[in-house]
């Protein structure tokens, strides 16, 4: 997989989290069920949205991708955020950008497996999707993974 080597300012993103682990037996419900909460209950009620665009961050990791993560569904904001939205820092530094493209579906999923067997030097401190538009079947999501 390519990716390109970028250096990205610190940004506040809200939304809702959970806890999971991706050997979990439900991991893809708990991420699923963010994403429903954040359509139905979170994106349009959360105001001053940067681009409106949509994000899913994993952080505070236990230790590397076989422990516990933090989920995020999300969008970078700016200003006040109203009450029962929680707030992440996404931290300034290194980043590898991918792109993938596909179905919405399948393509993150597929992304990570292939992620997962690379030899990227990873920080395990916080990575993040960025969906830059809503189309199900020709997605296109912009991958941030923070390395050393």
């Amino acid at each position: 997989m390519q990716y390109e080597i970028i250096e990205l300012d610190q940004r506040k993103a809200a939304g809702f989290t959970a806890r999971t682990n991706n050997a979990s037996p439900d991991m893809g419900a708990v991420i699923g069920g963010l994403w429903q909460k954040f359509f139905t209950k979170g994106y349009e009620a959360l105001p001053g949205k940067v681009t409106g665009k949509t994000m899913g961050i994993y952080t505070e990791y236990e230790n590397d991708e076989k422990g516990d993560y933090t989920f995020m569904t999300a969008c970078e904001v700016d200003g006040d955020v109203p009450e029962g939205f929680e707030v992440k820092t996404v931290p300034a530094g290194r980043y590898a950008k991918f792109v993938v493209r596909g179905n919405m579906m399948t393509v993150v999923g597929e992304f990570w497996q292939q992620l997962w067997q690379m030899p990227l030097d990873r920080t395990f401190k916080f990575d993040w999707e960025e969906y830059q538009n809503a189309d199900p079947e020709d997605c296109e999501v912009h991958i941030y993974i923070g390395i050393k």
